[in-house]
């Protein structure tokens, strides 16, 4: 009769140690990737203060249940960090900063091409030697492929604005969103076979984890600001260069437009801008790509 106790009692530490491993292992999943610039949402790999496992047989199969979860969690932990660089090693992160160290700026232009705009920007600044990151619409890009080509012929970056620039896609399936990136991405790349897509601009800004993770996957770095002079809305060239030429971050990536209406502004603005900038010891570089 004693050996039949000291058997269940064996069982039942054993279903308790058991029944301890499965709720730690299911608590242990991979961490959801945040809403913000591709960060990682963590869980401590400690148990929450002031609780220990128990002592005896099932104490210390708990304790080897907690040490294989937090095994597990962080190899789930260090897979979402690999996949916060992207399938293709690009950052999920939103790029805000310009490449390179000290005073560069990063100059972007949005919402083109557009045949009687572009090629004044592009005129502008070829006269003031700066290169510039242009964010194209894909079906203008579609239409107007020349300007595609010579924007490349002038060595400006190009970038993904989507295919018909719906500031809504961030509240779209994640299919719809996919479309419009992969598509704009396709409807550049044809205008220019060969010359690499480098970043891809939400419109609006409008972002989604999955928005990020999809171009990333396909080698196009989020593109963000960090100054915006609301030139879309022609608040006149006064109100823009005093935005501009503000108080400005440290490496700033500046927005400005080339299509969506009346872009008379924005060019007389880049023509006082850019020599501005110049005489103020900055440099000109594109927006950070593979890093932060």
């Amino acid at each position: 009769m004693r050996i039949t106790t000291s058997s269940a009692r064996r069982r039942r530490a054993g279903y308790v140690a058991a029944a301890a491993l499965l709720g730690l292992l299911a608590a242990a999943g991979t961490p959801a990737y945040a809403a913000t610039d591709g960060s990682v949402a963590r869980t401590p790999d400690v148990p929450p203060s002031g609780h220990s496992a128990p002592a005896g047989t099932a104490g210390m199969a708990q304790g080897a249940a907690q040490s294989t979860a937090h095994g597990a969690q962080g190899a789930a932990q260090s897979t979402a960090h690999g996949a916060a660089q992207g399938a293709s090693g690009v950052p999920l992160g939103i790029s805000r900063l310009a490449q390179g160290a000290g005073r560069q700026v990063a100059i972007t232009i949005d919402d083109g091409p557009d045949p009687r705009w572009t090629p004044q920007v592009l005129e502008t600044l070829r006269k003031n030697h700066v290169k510039a990151t242009f964010c194209m619409i894909g079906t203008k890009a579609q239409k107007y492929p020349e300007l595609v080509r010579a924007v490349a012929a002038d060595g400006h970056q190009l970038c993904d604005h989507s295919v018909d620039h719906d500031v809504t896609m961030d509240h779209k399936p994640v299919a719809y969103q996919r479309q419009q990136i992969l598509d704009g991405k396709a409807m550049i790349e044809k205008a220019v076979p060969g010359v690499p897509v480098t970043y891809y601009r939400a419109p609006g800004g409008a972002f989604t984890p999955d928005s990020r993770a999809i171009a990333a996957a396909s080698g196009m770095r989020p593109l963000g600001w960090s100054v915006d002079p609301q030139d879309w809305s022609r608040p006149g060239l006064k109100a823009i260069l005093s935005t501009v030429e503000g108080k400005l971050p440290q490496q700033p990536t500046v927005l400005f437009h080339d299509g969506g209406g009346d872009r008379s502004e924005t060019v007389a603005a880049l023509k006082e801008y850019l020599p501005w900038l110049a005489k103020q010891g900055y440099g000109f570089s594109f927006p950070a790509r593979t890093a932060p």
